[in-house]
């Protein structure tokens, strides 16, 4: 499914079903240098129990026209453009990493339309490491890399017999890789540095997260190297309505590691949103 206007055009995946504007909508936004797969499994579920999905390729990303914007405030209002037009009345927005931020973002600039917000693997701020930014920059295969181990459990090796190869020929640590490999080949080197470094220089989470009147779940990998769960602390404090939910043994990368996890997460947090709003 396409949104917005030619030449700025955000894909959305529907979770396999079509889109149902009368239904309960959950809007999934992804981390820096993934795309809408990331969520294949939780959005899917979704799509096919009641909610109507848009699992969201951000700007410059897989299907969505580019080129990536260079901060999360522009991310937000670029996505925020292209949902206006839909009927759905309110969404829930559920976002990974620096989709995190940019479901702070873009609730601030729209909370008539928020019912609720999803926050996963986040941080306050979302720093990054000099060095890291700069592998981004001048070596990104070696960054990619880097990136690729952080983001899961310590001691999940590449060849485990399980959760990191759930089944014959499958593996969840090569196949992060190959996303983000995929990302830069489909849509250019310039991604992964412009994503790290708008999570780097977004400040305004904390101040974002203090104008929302909506619940506000989070979900934490209790092994999540990118984003421990004490960097979430500073949102969580700030939060009116928040609700916690730390997944144990789970990394960074966790509707991978922990897909039942994040599902149940996600879905008892929608059934509640969803519910106040009917009620």
């Amino acid at each position: 499914m396409q949104l917005g206007l030619p030449g700025r055009g955000i894909y959305a995946y529907t979770g396999g079903r079509p889109f149902d504007p009368s239904a309960p909508c959950v809007v999934f936004l992804h981390g820096a240098q993934h795309d809408h797969s990331v969520w294949i499994l939780q959005s899917r579920w979704l799509a096919h129990h009641g909610c109507a999905v848009l699992a969201l390729d951000l700007p410059g990303h897989g299907r969505s026209e580019g080129p990536a914007e260079t901060s999360v405030e522009a991310i937000a209002a670029r996505v925020a453009d292209a949902l206006q037009p839909l009927p759905n009345p309110r969404w829930l927005l559920a976002g990974h990493s620096m989709g995190s931020l940019i479901a702070l973002e873009m609730a601030r600039r729209q909370p008539a339309r928020t019912a609720g917000v999803a926050l996963l693997g986040t941080a306050a701020p979302m720093r990054v490491s000099d060095a890291l930014l700069a592998a981004t920059r001048d070596d990104p295969a070696a960054a990619m890399r880097m990136i690729n181990v952080w983001s899961h459990s310590p001691g999940l090796a590449p060849f485990a017999a399980r959760p990191g190869c759930p089944a014959p020929g499958f593996s969840i640590v090569w196949q992060n890789l190959r996303l983000m490999q995929r990302v830069t080949a489909v849509n250019g080197p310039q991604v992964l540095p412009t994503d790290f470094a708008a999570c780097n220089a977004y400040g305004g989470a904390v101040e974002a997260i203090r104008s929302l009147d909506c619940p506000t779940l989070f979900v934490l990998g209790s092994r999540d190297q990118m984003t421990p769960p004490k960097s979430a602390q500073p949102l969580i404090a700030a939060a009116s309505r928040p609700q916690v939910v730390t997944l144990a043994a789970t990394g960074h990368a966790m509707m991978a590691e922990n897909p039942e996890g994040v599902r149940r997460a996600l879905a008892d947090f929608a059934q509640q949103v969803f519910a106040a709003l009917a009620a």
